[in-house]
């Protein structure tokens, strides 16, 4: 009896205009809230309530650029410097300290691994908010109140990044590396540097980015603890609007320089961003 023959019908990889139609309105809702803001950002204090506003930016962006970066209640240059201090830190330690742990977690056998991950990703269902007063009295016992000490310690590393290292590493990090790198006589640590961080890279990259992100649009704690004249940059424009009256094309104009870096970052980083993802989503 013959066997029968199955043809596969292989598709040309082409997508079709529902896909890229589908793509387009995402683009669209995307970028709507930037143009928006630009909009609004490029008038000027009567914008927003005209009825019959142009949908066309106007010319004074520029202008209400640099009305927020001379404001002197804003300290445009400080808060921007204090902002590259703290994401920068905050991400760099995540990132070292949240592969430690995944390594250990995910490699490494010792008595109590499994309760204590669990006690750490717990910690991610409690609420912030919740933390805040003894965070802020124990801040105010070491004297930190005020400084970026109290905004960068309390970040150094998170539940998140331990939880998406472990999950990386005990996927993507064959354990017979490890014990082949044990057998040639490297220590824990060697072990470590020369074979878990080169094959945590893409998750770790990952994982700084998001961590830069999050940190350079919190609000809420360095809201909290830091001084009016040592701000953040979401702390400083948040100034912009704490007079009666709210001159909303200078608060816009204001979001956009803060949204600025970032888009940089994504754009210069992008790759590495999407080969975090879909590696970090692929079982070894």
């Amino acid at each position: 009896m013959a066997r029968r023959k199955t043809s596969t019908s292989i598709s040309s990889g082409r997508p079709s205009w529902f896909v890229y139609g589908a793509l387009a309105v995402v683009l669209a809702t995307a970028i709507f809230p930037f143009y928006w803001s630009f909009l609004i950002g490029s008038g000027d204090q009567s914008t927003i309530y005209d009825q019959n506003m142009s949908w066309w930016p106007g010319g004074n962006f520029l202008a209400n650029a640099a009305a927020v970066i001379s404001n002197p209640a804003v300290s445009f240059w400080k808060a921007l410097s204090n902002s590259i201090i703290v994401s920068t830190t905050t991400a760099v330690s995540t990132v070292v300290l949240s592969t430690l742990a995944g390594f250990a977690f995910a490699k490494l056998r010792f008595k109590g691994s499994g309760p204590l991950l669990v006690a750490v990703i717990a910690t991610m269902a409690v609420p912030v908010q919740l933390g805040v007063v003894p965070l802020y009295i124990l801040m105010q016992k070491f004297g930190w109140t005020g400084s970026l000490g109290a905004v960068i310690i309390p970040a150094l590393v998170t539940a998140f990044g331990v939880f998406w290292m472990t999950q990386y590493l005990s996927q993507s990090l064959p354990t017979e590396l490890i014990e082949a790198a044990r057998v040639d006589g490297c220590s824990m640590i060697r072990t470590f540097w020369h074979v878990g961080l080169p094959a945590a890279r893409p998750a770790a990259a990952m994982l700084a980015l998001f961590t830069f992100v999050t940190t350079w649009n919190n609000f809420f704690w360095p809201f909290i603890v830091l001084d009016p004249k040592n701000p953040t940059l979401p702390v400083a424009l948040s100034l912009l609007q704490a007079n009666y009256f709210v001159d909303y094309s200078l608060v816009l104009a204001g979001v956009l320089l803060a949204t600025l870096p970032l888009l940089l970052l994504f754009i210069f980083t992008g790759k590495q961003l999407v080969s975090g993802i879909m590696q970090g989503a692929v079982k070894g």
